[in-house]
C-alpha cells in the first residue's frame, strides 16, 4: 500500500511540475533535421516565358527550364528562379514588402555593365551618389564605404570629399531593371558566376535572424559567426538615424543595422525596414516567395507546429513533390519544398 502510495505521488508531482509541460520521463528525444538548402525564388510575371529568356540572355551561366510545370531558369549551383503567370502587372514596390531585391555573383561587373549597355531591353539603375545628385552605376565608382558599412552619410561623404578620396575602382555593386519591374544586382569579381542572394528589409534584422537560424536552422554569414549570438533576448536595435550612399533613392538608405543567413550557397541579408510604413505580405507580388529544400517534410511540418510557426498553406502538391507555405517574420513568405 505504501508503495503504491508513492507511485501515485511521484506521478502527480510530474504532471504538476511546470503547467503545459510533458514530464522529462515523458518526453521523446527529437532527431535533429538536416538543414535546409535554397530551393528557388518564386515571380510572378505577366510573360513568364519572356522573363526566363531575359535572365538567361543576361546572365550566361544559367539555363531555360520548366519545373514544377512552370517556365524556370537553372543556375549553376542548382538553385531556381520560378516564373508564374499572373493577369495583372505585380507590384514590385521595393519598400511595401520584405524582400527588395535579389542578385548573382559575376566574374567581372564592368564587363557586364559595358555588354548590357548595349542592350535595349536592359534598363540599368544608377546609384545616387549624394542627396544633391550625382550618380553612377557601379558602386565602386563613388566613395567607398567604411567601417563595414557599404555606403558613408553626410558627414562621412564631407570628409571624404575633403581629403581627396578617391573611387576605388575594380570590382562593385550594380543593379538593373527586370521583366515585371524587378530589381537584380550584379556584383563581382567572383571566380563563377551564379545566383547568390536575396536582398530583403526587416522589421528587427537582428530578430529575423535569430527566428530563421531557430525555426529554419540557418547558418550565419562567415563574419556574423564571429560575434556573440543574438537572441530573441536582446535581438532589438533602433534604426540606425543616418542615410547613406551610394543608393538606389536619390534621398539615400538605412543600411543599420543589418544582418542575414544562408542557405547552400545563397545568403540572405536584410538591412532594416525603410519607412515607418508595415510591410504587407509578399504573395502576389513581383517577387512572391522563396523556397528551401528539405529531405522530409512531415518531419520538419511538426517541428514548425511545435514551434507555432504560422502556416500560409498545408500540405499541398507541387510538380512531382509536395511542400507547405509557412510566413517569416516580416510576412515574407517562404515555401517549404521536399526533395528527396
Amino acid at each position: 500500500m505504501k508503495t503504491r502510495v508513492l507511485m501515485t505521488s511521484a506521478v502527480i508531482g510530474g504532471l504538476l511540475a511546470w503547467p503545459g509541460q510533458i514530464p522529462a520521463t515523458a518526453q521523446a528525444p527529437q532527431t535533429p533535421l538536416s538543414p535546409p538548402g535554397f530551393h528557388h525564388l518564386h515571380l510572378n510575371s505577366l510573360d513568364p516565358d519572356a522573363a526566363a529568356s531575359f535572365y538567361a540572355r543576361q546572365f550566361s551561366s544559367t539555363t531555360k527550364t520548366m519545373w514544377g510545370g512552370m517556365p524556370a531558369l537553372t543556375s549553376p549551383n542548382n538553385v531556381l528562379v520560378l516564373f508564374a503567370k499572373v493577369n495583372t502587372a505585380p507590384s514590385a514596390d521595393p519598400e511595401a514588402t520584405a524582400f527588395w531585391h535579389f542578385g548573382w555573383h559575376v566574374t567581372d561587373v564592368r564587363k557586364n555593365m559595358e555588354l548590357y549597355e548595349t542592350r535595349p531591353e536592359v534598363k540599368l539603375a544608377p546609384l545616387y551618389t549624394t542627396d544633391e545628385g550625382g550618380s553612377v552605376l557601379v558602386s565602386s565608382d563613388t566613395w567607398p564605404g567604411t567601417g563595414g558599412v557599404l555606403g558613408l552619410n553626410r558627414a562621412q561623404i564631407a570628409d571624404a570629399r575633403a581629403k581627396a578620396v578617391k573611387p576605388v575602382g575594380g570590382a562593385g555593386f550594380a543593379y538593373m531593371h527586370g521583366p515585371d519591374n524587378a530589381l537584380v544586382e550584379y556584383h563581382g569579381n567572383m571566380p563563377a558566376e551564379r545566383f547568390n542572394h536575396v536582398h530583403m528589409h526587416q522589421d528587427d534584422p537582428y530578430c529575423a535572424q535569430a527566428w530563421y537560424r531557430m525555426h529554419l536552422s540557418a547558418a550565419l554569414p562567415q563574419a556574423a559567426a564571429a560575434a556573440p549570438p543574438r537572441t530573441q533576448a536582446n535581438c532589438k536595435e533602433a534604426r540606425g538615424a543616418e542615410r547613406t550612399w551610394p543608393a538606389l533613392d536619390k534621398q539615400g538608405m538605412f543600411r543599420t543595422p543589418a544582418a542575414g543567413v544562408i542557405f547552400g550557397d545563397v545568403a540572405m541579408n536584410w538591412y532594416m525596414r525603410q519607412t515607418d510604413k508595415p510591410f504587407i505580405p509578399t504573395r502576389g507580388h513581383v517577387m512572391d516567395h522563396v523556397a528551401l529544400s528539405v529531405s522530409n517534410l512531415d518531419a520538419w511540418v511538426a517541428k514548425l507546429r511545435r514551434e507555432n510557426v504560422r502556416f500560409l498553406a498545408e500540405t499541398y502538391r507541387l510538380g512531382d513533390t509536395r511542400a507547405v507555405m509557412i510566413e517569416g517574420p516580416s510576412r515574407e513568405a517562404i515555401e517549404i519544398v521536399e526533395v528527396k
